[in-house]
């Protein structure tokens, strides 16, 4: 398989920046304070699309302040994937000039989280029974798996089935164009050339290998800015013991090491039975090569 290494923070092996890197202008200016960041639990009481605020009536955030109904910036995704009434998890940032926003927002209806969690310990425990036959060979049936998609929606494996399903792992925060960007972009053609084929039941997942960052509004505005085709294409992410569990059970390598990623990389394709019927590691797959596939 294939080793790719990135750096999300510092100069990386492969000659990479990150992605959020801030001109040589602005880097030159005397440093201020950076804002402070505090953990949130509340409910969503309006959305307003045209201001890009949520208004949220939290609960008391120790150490900072009690329990209140504020307004919170947030990102166009987040903004999309709000429902009032909806209660959240998040991040809550105070920023030096008064503003307050809100980063790393997590669906928290007890019904939703519960369903999250009783799937995530049955795919711990299947992986830690299966031991060292966790890795799933071509023929053996996919893992079952819940998780969230880029609308905070709750998603299971069993949605897939009756269909051909085509599986990567990616990180939102990849910077080097011919890994990440290039699979990404590599289903979005697929997907194109599918259809032109008559391929009718064709899905396409790809799985965060970096939940901790890739929230479903993060997810939503990586898909926003790539204007991807989201009737059959879907990105999850989730609890991290769900998604290190998902890697071991796929065959793909994912470790952080400081602020490097390093992962392998791995396609499989999966029949309307759940089962892997091909998997290709590494970058050099081709589109038409799966087309064929999945044609026969």
């Amino acid at each position: 398989m294939l080793l790719a290494t990135f750096s999300l923070g510092i100069l990386g092996w492969v000659g990479c920046r990150p992605t959020n890197e801030t001109s040589s202008q602005a880097s030159a200016l005397p440093a201020e304070p950076g804002p402070k960041r505090y953990a949130l639990k509340g409910e969503i009481l309006a959305v307003s699309i045209e201001r890009e605020r949520l208004i949220v009536k939290h609960e008391p955030i120790e150490g900072y302040m009690p329990a209140m109904t504020m307004e919170f910036i947030v990102s166009p995704g987040d903004l999309q994937n709000a429902r009032e009434g909806q209660r959240i998890t998040a991040e809550m940032v105070a920023h030096a000039g008064g503003d307050f926003s809100l980063e790393k927002i997590w669906p928290a209806d007890p019904a939703a989280v519960a369903t999250v969690a009783a799937g995530t310990a049955a795919l711990v425990e299947d992986t830690t029974i299966r031991g060292r036959s966790a890795y799933r060979e071509v023929g053996e049936t996919t893992p079952d798996f819940v998780l969230y998609d880029q609308s905070g929606d709750v998603v299971r494996a069993d949605r897939f089935r009756g269909k051909q399903v085509l599986f990567n792992f990616i990180f939102t925060r990849c910077p080097v164009g011919t890994m990440c960007p290039a699979a990404v972009a590599r289903f979005q053609q697929l997907q194109k050339k599918a259809k032109e084929s008559g391929v009718e039941n064709l899905e396409l997942v790809s799985i965060s290998l970096d939940p901790e960052f890739d929230s479903p509004g993060v997810l939503r505005d990586y898909v926003n800015a790539r204007g991807i085709e989201t009737t059959n294409y879907h990105f999850l992410t989730g609890p991290d013991k769900a998604i290190k569990a998902l890697l071991k059970q796929f065959g793909v390598l994912a470790e952080f090491k400081g602020d490097l990623l390093n992962h392998t990389l791995a396609t499989v394709l999966v029949n309307e039975s759940g089962k892997i019927v091909w998997r290709a590691d590494g970058s050099s797959w081709t589109v038409d090569e799966f087309i064929r596939r999945m044609t026969r």
